[in-house]
């Protein structure tokens, strides 16, 4: 009994009822959207807005937050006071990027991240 190739509707040729070749590529999309929306989920639970940011920046300024919320001293992780204004402090999350935190005295909050070109431009907090 010999088998015979056909041409599925997508252009593909093959055994079989469906191509396998586009259904392997769909499921692939579906992971990766999955993923996605996964990623974009955990967004909702960040005390500042952190989604226009890289993964590796959203990542390291996350830790930085938490660690920072549990009261680990600000310089640990560099940081400075504004000479400007010495109750905003700068802490840098990677080469390029600033975490701008407020000093409300009993506790630090963070309030932005922004890149090193923006925080070099303005005074961040004014």
């Amino acid at each position: 009994m010999s088998r015979r190739k056909k041409k599925f509707a997508c252009g593909h040729s093959g055994y079989g009822r469906e191509c396998h070749r586009c259904e392997q590529s769909y499921a692939v999309r579906e992971q990766k959207k999955k993923e996605k929306n996964a990623w974009q989920e955990t967004f909702c639970h960040d005390p500042i807005d952190l989604s226009s940011l890289p993964r590796n920046v959203v990542l390291k300024a996350r830790q930085i937050i938490q660690n920072i919320q549990n009261h680990t001293s600000y310089t640990n992780f560099r940081g400075k006071r504004l000479r400007h204004d010495r109750f905003i402090i700068s802490i840098p999350v990677t080469r390029n990027y600033r975490l701008i935190c407020r000093d409300y005295g009993s506790f630090v909050a963070p309030e932005a991240v922004v890149s090193h070109e923006d925080y070099n431009v303005c005074k961040p907090g004014s």
